[in-house]
């Protein structure tokens, strides 16, 4: 058996985490004949099986499993290296990966992006949509915005704000009579689902359910019914009416991996995040007119 390197290594861990060839190849940039013949190199090199294929998607052997905490272990220490060479730099610069769900990432982070990017030119935002949680000690991403307080890990955690919901429904429609929009039954368990599921009971539900926020806000603007949204998102959209108070917040936290936390360029997006979300400061202003910019 011959040893494995980290490059090999780079590919065992993308193909366990992404779960398929065509997924792997999208997180590494690169070709998906590149991951599977970088995939049977290593497993030439271990001289075992790492991978089965099972419903189309990549099951780790029990080599497999074995080789993907080491590649983990592995990936940490070179991340720990690459931290302690940056953190001697106090420049602001380089690259900050955030990730948050789609909704956050499309509505609030994206329109404030211009104000990030005109103060820190030598910095590059990533910002990843993603509703699962991406895993901040695998340096999946630098920082995470996240809808509910983490119960367990090694990242630093702290509440930065909140969201708050109300109903809201398409104007000039009775509002008493429309149905409700709710979420598909794999995301019951959120507030906002379990939320509209309670007030449903006195009314009706729409023949529609749907996996996602943004989904959600198109369906109320079709006239399908109203919904259970969050008021900076909905407080905005054309034709869209709040009924009543807000009748739920969720609190929004901020993560991020405590060896990254002293860098100049993750102290700039945390900053940037933190104003952004202040309730006097959740609906992004527009960016300043090309003349205003020069001045």
């Amino acid at each position: 058996m011959q040893a494995m390197d980290w490059d090999d290594l780079r590919y065992v861990l993308a193909a366990a985490r992404a779960g398929t060839l065509a997924a792997a190849a999208r997180r590494l940039g690169v070709d998906q004949t590149t991951v599977a013949r970088r995939l049977a190199a290593a497993q030439s090199g271990i001289g075992a099986r790492l991978f089965d294929r099972r419903d189309g998607l990549l099951q780790p052997t029990a080599a497999g499993i074995a080789a993907i905490a080491h590649a983990e272990r592995v990936e940490q220490e070179i991340g720990a290296l690459e931290t302690a060479i940056a953190g001697s730099d106090a420049v602001t610069a380089g690259v900050v990966r955030i990730t948050s769900v789609p909704i956050l990432v499309d509505r609030l982070l994206i329109p404030a992006a211009w104000r990030f990017c005109v103060q820190h030119p030598g910095l590059r935002l990533e910002l990843i949509g993603e509703p699962r949680n991406l895993n901040l000690t695998r340096r999946e991403a630098d920082i995470a915005l996240r809808l509910a307080r983490p119960d367990r890990g090694t990242a630093l955690a702290r509440r930065i704000g909140r969201l708050d919901y109300a109903v809201f429904a398409l104007r000039r429609r009775g509002v008493d009579a429309l149905p409700w929009i709710t979420y598909e039954d794999g995301l019951a368990h959120l507030p906002q689902a379990r939320w509209t599921a309670r007030a449903a009971r006195a009314g009706t539900v729409a023949p529609l359910q749907v996996n996602d926020a943004e989904a959600i806000v198109q369906a109320v603007r079709a006239g399908l019914g109203r919904a259970l949204l969050p008021c900076f998102l909905a407080g905005r959209e054309p034709g869209l009416e709040q009924i009543g108070k807000p009748v739920l917040a969720r609190e929004l936290w901020l993560l991020v991996h405590p060896e990254l936390r002293p860098l100049a360029r993750i102290a700039a997006a945390i900053a940037w995040l933190e104003a952004i979300v202040r309730p006097s400061r959740a609906r992004p202003a527009p960016p300043p007119s090309p003349s205003s910019r020069r001045s």
